[in-house]
């Protein structure tokens, strides 16, 4: 069979997972796969489930937790199908799945396209962002879509306009159906001015040094923010910041943050983000949405 699908992609057995995460957490898996195309991919998920070996898509890992025990599977990843094309006369930008965010904003910004700077400093893919509707500084990706190309569960590909997909904050219908496979985007920008999207970047890369811990690995926010309050504000009014379990820390710069202070575990994280949900609910009765997502957790 690993001959088999090594035809289509990249292929590694009891691959470690800590390089793969932001966390850099987590175990090894029984299959890395990369493929080299849209049909290469179809041809690696037919294979697969002719076997019954699970599967899951994992982006840039910049919003998950990974379990420490080896995932009996296979972990795709699309990194090879990273493709780029960007239409500064329409405005309009095509990028398959695999393209990381700071390159995407990067090509936008030089093309005098504006819209994504709020995405510089987020280290995910297209595909991951559009899956949990990534965002910041009240700005979304899906603020900018104007159709989604996916792949389905009966291996057909097809496009899916803006009024489409449902989403709401740091959500998309993708995380309910896990068989549908984000292939690539289509996005609509505004005409911009190169130097001031640059400052805009600049800006904001300095107010996040200030107020986060970006010199621990981490996977940035842990839960969503409620309504008219904040998740970091609500944590520290509990005296969180600061509390570990292992080598996991809340983080003393930004309550929002849980770090990977000292080679922490997948249990630890787990652990600690349970913990902190439980204590801000029993002391404040926000009952706080973890924004992470939790993979391979039974």
């Amino acid at each position: 069979m690993i001959t088999e699908l090594r035809k289509y992609g990249d292929v590694y057995e009891h691959e470690e997972l800590k390089p793969l995460n932001t966390y850099h957490i987590g175990g090894t898996c029984k299959y890395l796969i990369s493929p080299n195309s849209v049909q290469d991919l179809i041809s690696i998920l037919k294979i697969l489930k002719s076997e019954n070996i699970k599967y899951l898509i994992l982006g840039n890992g910049s919003n998950v937790v990974l379990n420490d025990k080896e995932y009996d599977g296979a972990v795709i990843r699309l990194n090879k199908m990273n493709g780029l094309k960007v239409h500064p006369d329409l405005q309009m930008v095509y990028a398959e799945a695999g393209v990381v965010l700071p390159y995407l904003v990067t090509e936008t910004v030089n093309n005098n396209l504006m819209g994504l700077e709020f995405a510089a400093g987020i280290p995910g893919t297209i595909g991951g962002a559009i899956y949990g509707n990534a965002g910041a500084y009240n700005s979304c990706i899906m603020d900018y879509i104007l159709s989604v190309t996916i792949l389905d569960e009966n291996y057909d590909i097809k496009v899916l306009e803006h009024e489409d997909i449902e989403y709401s904050y740091r959500h998309t219908m993708f995380k309910e159906h896990k068989n549908y496979i984000v292939l690539a985007a289509k996005l609509f920008l505004k005409r911009g001015d190169k130097q001031n999207s640059l400052d805009i970047i600049e800006d904001r890369r300095q107010r996040r040094l200030a107020s986060q811990p970006l010199e621990y690995p981490s996977a940035g926010s842990v839960f969503r923010n409620p309504d008219g309050d904040f998740a970091g504000r609500l944590i520290e009014s509990c005296n969180l910041k600061g509390y570990a379990i292992g080598g996991a820390e809340v983080s003393e710069k930004h309550a929002n943050f849980i770090i990977n202070k000292n080679n922490a575990t997948g249990k630890d994280v787990h652990d600690l983000i349970n913990y902190v949900h439980d204590v801000v609910l029993n002391k404040t009765g926000v009952d706080l949405i973890v924004e992470q997502e939790f993979i391979d957790w039974e």
